[in-house]
């Protein structure tokens, strides 16, 4: 019966990462297209450089909120597959 639920929040998990992932590649390439708009309207150098900071800024944070997310599926996961019971099945509590 573990077995079962470990393989299912195994699976719930990878879904979330996928999940997680996807979003993350949105969002770069969502700062990545902005970035291209505003360097093709930006007339002085140093609005092109914020741009392109800008970008990476985004960048970053969606690549620091994927990880975290990742993070928080495997402690849920972690969480729901742990067992009261200690080796062999005896319980862990006090006798």
């Amino acid at each position: 019966m573990q077995g079962g639920k470990k393989a299912g929040e195994s699976v719930k998990e990878t879904a979330s990462n996928m999940g997680a992932s996807a979003k993350a590649g949105m969002e770069k390439t969502k700062a990545t297209v902005q970035e291209k708009a505003e360097r093709l309207t930006a007339r002085d150098p140093l609005e092109k450089e914020m741009a392109s900071q800008k970008k990476e800024a985004r960048v970053n944070q969606a690549e620091l909120d994927k990880q975290a997310e990742h993070g928080q599926n495997a402690a849920a996961k972690e969480a729901a597959t742990y067992s009261p019971t200690g080796e062999h099945g005896h319980h862990t509590g006090v006798h």
